[in-house]
């Protein structure tokens, strides 16, 4: 409700203000895996993994996947201090994608999830997928064939993703 009313939002835990801003930046670029988290419904999905390198290039790895961090997100190579280490990416659910459109266009960020529950909500689908032991939310369009049971293709819209490091929950790429 908060988003729908306010000019400025002040994110508050535990007593503590974590981050004033507008309802849109707090949206697209939250200071902490705790305002990620908060802002937005279904929330953003969350996964744990570490940062490799890719060529001359930075990817995050979870499970058997790894996934190229677009270069234009990677601001003053701050990538280069998480070599190796353990981060979380987050991406919000109309940011995975099933549209065979959208599959054909991309070559990176492609994983494979098997739906567990579909829920259409009239205007979006809700898909409740498991990738690699990772429970992840897909708002898709309602046209969306999938269903409990399938093995699908889905695809992370990575100029969309978040990073954050592990231990302090900061943001480290927005």
């Amino acid at each position: 409700e908060a988003m729908t009313m306010g000019d400025r939002i002040v994110v508050m835990k535990d007593g503590f203000i974590q981050q004033v801003d507008t309802p849109q930046n707090l949206y697209d670029y939250p200071i902490n895996q705790f305002v990620a988290g908060f802002m937005g419904s279904p929330q953003m999905n969350f996964i744990d993994g570490t940062v490799e390198k890719a060529g001359s290039e930075y990817a995050f790895r979870f499970g058997r996947y790894s996934v190229l961090i677009p270069a234009d997100k990677n601001k003053g190579d701050v990538l280069k201090d998480y070599l190796g280490k353990q981060v979380v990416l987050g991406i919000r659910p109309e940011n995975v994608h099933d549209e065979p459109e959208f599959l054909k266009k991309v070559s990176d960020g492609i994983v494979e999830a098997d739906v567990e529950v579909t829920e259409l909500m009239g205007a979006e689908t809700y898909l409740y997928l498991n990738c690699e032991g990772v429970s992840l939310t897909a708002r898709v369009d309602p046209a969306s064939t999938a269903k409990s049971g399938d093995r699908i293709k889905a695809a992370f819209e990575l100029n969309k993703i978040h990073l954050f490091d592990k231990e302090t929950e900061k943001t480290i790429l927005n």
